[in-house]
């Protein structure tokens, strides 16, 4: 052990929190929670504790350890998750054995939302959040969450009636009309603030709540606002896998990173990253997501699909970034702190005169440009310039001409991981929804040729054979048995021909 680390080691603090370990290139190689930050992580290096081979190589690796305290283990819990995902480290995949990752499922918009778990998300219109590898933990923070935010489980048999948990306080009981679906919808929003580390906020908001409805009178509601108040400040005392904001975000080094090489006033609460994805110049779409406080806000992810035809990258991005600004859009959305753009310099320009013109200059642009992961920042933010310290301190190269700057900091800063998550996930999120649209476009480019074969018709042979492959293959007695004969020999003389 270096004297560096033994002196880090001697600061542990005794709170809950999230600990790194970095190797001798500054690379996190390992994320973990505690319970007990101080104990937790002295424990890899004591000589008398026994360890696997996996363990003892991790141990040999670290050369430094960061942390970040928390107020209690439901939130080292869900930190640790997000944090994960960021930064990839190499031995959380190592470790892991052959443990399944679970994720948290909410239906939101289903007529009877529920809260689940899965270890393997769809894209079916749900909500996950995850992954998380300690699946028992996070079902036990669950259950201690559902008496702050009751929810159902019933994912497949609703009941006639409401159910025991629902008298026990745990369920919001839709079956009887206990509650509203709208109501149930707002206590559902309260949960998600929480599993993306708004419980501060939620407090506050609680107290408000019950203040309110005291003074109108209103003192039934005033006492589920407070018994919501008491749970949330009570979550801080239970004991999840033993061992002030959820996080402030200060603390965050990738945001502290990002604020001081723009030189911005303040962190950047949200960011909103973007991406264009195509196929040869058909199908091309746009993807806007939304990272608040460095932590992915799914629910407010927003898709395009273009109205310029072509294989034109830039003029897709201006496109895109033209219809974000529109006054509708401003006013449903707001704006964020910084936009993200995937590409260099093009599609950076591209957006930079979109936003110019909807009169939002004020806003920092920024691009990562994929190959060497460079960040690139137009001259009229001289923020980079402004903060050369900084830049130093990172080690970073800098090259320039007169309208850019690029800015190359090691891969294993904070600052490029977190860049590197958002653009990943803009990525990741429009090729989504281009392979939506070229599926449909595919599929309803054969069917929608055939005399009396409409969208119904088609969704029931899709539903019954699965793909196209499947309803040319299928013999007329069995397509009649979906469409009836008529319509089964008209079908199937036009896959025969």
């Amino acid at each position: 052990m270096n004297k560096r680390l033994e002196a880090k080691l001697a600061l542990l603090p005794k709170d809950p929190g999230v600990y790194f370990y970095k190797d001798k290139t500054g690379e996190i190689i390992y994320v973990g929670k505690a319970a007990n930050l101080r104990n937790r992580v002295r424990q890899y290096f004591q000589v008398s504790r026994y360890r696997d081979i996996k363990t003892d190589a991790l141990v040999a690796d670290i050369v430094d350890v960061e942390w970040i305290t928390v107020d209690s283990e439901i939130d080292a819990l869900f930190l640790e998750a997000e944090q994960i995902r960021r930064y990839l480290p190499k031995y959380n995949i190592l470790l892991r054995d052959d443990k399944s990752s679970s994720y948290v499922r909410i239906d939101y918009d289903s007529p009877h939302p529920t809260v689940t778990f899965t270890h393997r998300p769809l894209d079916d219109g749900a909500q996950y959040y995850g992954p998380y590898y300690n699946t028992q933990a996070v079902k036990r923070a669950l259950k201690y969450l559902r008496k702050a935010f009751p929810y159902s489980t019933h994912n497949h048999t609703i009941p006639k009636r409401a159910c025991l948990l629902y008298h026990i306080g745990l369920c919001p009981g839709l079956e009887d009309d206990k509650t509203s679906l709208k109501d149930y919808r707002d206590n559902l929003k309260k949960l998600i603030k929480y599993l993306k580390g708004e419980r501060i906020v939620l407090i506050r908001q609680a107290e408000k709540e019950m203040q309110a409805y005291a003074k109108a009178g209103k003192f039934e509601e005033a006492a589920i606002a407070r018994n919501q108040l008491f749970a949330l400040k009570g979550l801080r005392k239970q004991i999840i896998f033993s061992d002030r904001e959820f996080m402030d975000i200060s603390k965050d080094q990738g945001l502290a990173g990002l604020t001081d090489l723009l030189g911005l006033t303040k962190v950047p609460r949200r960011i909103e990253g973007y991406d264009i994805s195509h196929m040869s110049g058909t199908d091309t779409v746009a993807s806007m997501v939304v990272f608040t406080n460095g932590i992915p806000d799914k629910a407010s992810y927003r898709k395009f699909k273009m109205r310029i035809p072509g294989n034109d990258d830039f003029a897709h991005m201006n496109e895109a970034i033209s219809r974000r600004l529109s006054e509708k859009n401003r006013k449903a959305w707001g704006l964020p702190d910084v936009f993200l753009i995937d590409g260099g310099k093009g599609q950076l320009s591209a957006a930079i005169k979109a936003r110019d013109e909807a009169g939002c200059s004020h806003i920092p642009m920024i691009g990562l440009a994929k190959r060497e992961e460079e960040i690139v920042i137009h001259r009229d933010l001289s923020a980079v310039e402004l903060n050369r310290p900084q830049v130093i301190k990172d080690d970073a190269l800098l090259t320039q001409d007169d309208k850019f700057i690029k800015v190359l900091l090691p891969a294993s800063s904070h600052t490029v991981k977190l860049l590197q998550r958002i653009r990943d996930e803009s990525h990741r999120f429009a090729v989504s929804y281009h392979s939506v649209l070229k599926g449909k476009r595919q599929t309803s480019s054969l069917l929608d040729e055939i005399p009396g074969v409409g969208p119904l018709t088609r969704k029931k042979l899709l539903r019954k054979f699965g793909s196209m492959r499947g309803i040319a293959g299928a013999t007329t007695e069995d397509l009649a048995t979906v469409v009836g004969s008529q319509k089964a020999l008209t079908i199937s003389q036009y896959f025969a021909d």
